[in-house]
């Protein structure tokens, strides 16, 4: 069976996939197998696992429209301000986390307002926004680094218990990837038979096979790094928490009335209101969204800090923009998904990881990030142009297994709604 057949589509249906392998393969070769070790794999995940979940946040933004650059500043803010409160208060860690989501809407809020109802720019409000906060975190901190309870630290640097029979392997990490793996298989017969029962076009038996098959020898070879790392860790608490965001927000983006209501109003605003959209209101809870996830996001931080400190936060706005546009989002709104979204958000994780490994220095590593992030949004940019499908509509189009058609419109991408 031919590459083309067995994915049932172009080959480039899987591209940013194939990327993020190639680029897996590439560091295991350079660093001698440093790359693919159960402790690499689990830092990565513990070390990037806030910035997905900015990326989660931010794509929703981007579809609308818009643009965040507050998110790593409100970030620090929130962090701050609950340390403090956990110091000094005597809050418990849950009644801090409570706090941190609470500010994080009030502040999404206040943005949301000045964005959807005032209708100034968002990247006016959000870069004052990023001003405000930055000095609000330095100076409610007083510029100093503040502890938290190893209850808190739990959040950001915690790993799922250990349980039952000792098997050499943490049972709750085995358990979820088998779960995770009989997942990919419902959603691929459930797929194929409400496709059947439709009468709608489908891939090959064959080709689901293999790409099903792949998909679940690749999370259960994760199952297996994440279950296998040195005494006392396993599948990461943040990376549950980024599990649960992704399941969440695919969900809302993909199947709710509030959810195609952001693509249409990032699309065209005036014809999605003339079809009653009130997108005044989807502006407001986008940006109030983002807010509340960058809250979560500081606070995981600190937890795995171990404190916060006066410079929390710095330059995550721009990780996650870029992990957004790699994800396939398009810079006029409209387009994207939650899930292309955490592809290219790890894409930037693990070339940020390889390069560490590889010994590269911070100034090489920027510079490179910066080309990637050129060659994957020109690579779509490209595409469009040629009235192509774009990269990430091809992958998620072969991972649903439909056939991939040429875009109708270079603008408009409306066939990503789903997850």
């Amino acid at each position: 069976m031919s590459v083309k057949g067995m994915l049932g589509a172009n080959a480039r249906q899987f591209g940013m996939i194939f990327a993020l392998i190639a680029l897996i393969i590439f560091f295991q070769w350079q660093t001698g197998g440093l790359t693919l070790t159960p402790d690499n794999v689990i830092n990565l995940f513990n070390g990037n696992s806030y910035i997905l979940i900015l990326a989660i946040g931010m794509v929703l933004v981007i579809i609308a429209g818009h643009i965040d650059l507050s998110v790593g500043s409100i970030a620090a803010a929130v962090g701050i301000v609950v340390a403090i409160a956990m110091r000094d208060w005597g809050l418990s860690w849950w009644m801090g986390v409570l706090l941190g989501l609470v500010l994080g809407a009030v502040i999404g809020a206040w943005q949301g307002f000045w964005v959807a109802y005032m209708g100034i720019p968002a990247f006016i409000v959000t870069l004052a926004g990023m001003l405000i906060f930055r000095g609000l975190n330095q100076t409610v901190g007083a510029s100093n680094t503040v502890p938290v309870s190893r209850d808190f630290q739990y959040l950001g640097a915690g790993y799922l218990p250990e349980i039952g029979p000792d098997t050499g392997y943490n049972n709750l990490t085995v358990l979820l990837g088998l779960i995770a793996v009989a997942f990919v298989i419902y959603r691929t017969v459930a797929s194929r038979r409400r496709n059947a029962r439709l009468g709608a076009p489908q891939a090959p038996l064959p080709a689901d096979l293999a790409r099903t098959g792949l998909l679940a020898a690749a999370l259960l070879y994760a199952t297996w790094l994440f279950a296998t790392g040195r005494p006392g860790t396993s599948f990461p608490i943040p990376g549950l928490i980024l599990l649960a965001m992704v399941l969440l927000f695919g969900f809302l983006s993909s199947r709710t009335v509030v959810g195609r209501h952001v693509y249409a109003v990032g699309g065209n605003r005036h014809a999605a209101e003339l079809s009653g959209v009130r997108s005044k209101r989807v502006n407001f809870l986008v940006m109030m969204n983002m807010s509340i996830l960058a809250a979560l996001a500081g606070m995981i931080f600190v937890g795995r800090a171990t404190g916060s400190g006066p410079f929390d936060g710095v330059g995550w706005e721009l990780d996650a923009i870029a992990a957004v546009f790699i994800g396939g989002a398009a810079v006029t709104g409209g387009v994207g998904t939650v899930t292309g979204a955490v592809i290219g958000g790890l894409v930037m994780a693990v070339l940020n990881n390889g390069l560490q490994l590889m010994g590269i220095g911070a100034d090489l590593t920027q510079v490179i990030k910066g080309l990637v992030l050129l060659a994957a949004v020109a690579f779509d940019v490209f595409n469009k142009m040629q009235g192509r499908p774009s990269m990430i509509g091809l992958i998620l189009k072969g991972l649903r297994g439909t056939p991939a058609e040429p875009e109708k419109k270079p603008d408009r991408e409306s066939d990503l709604t789903t997850v």
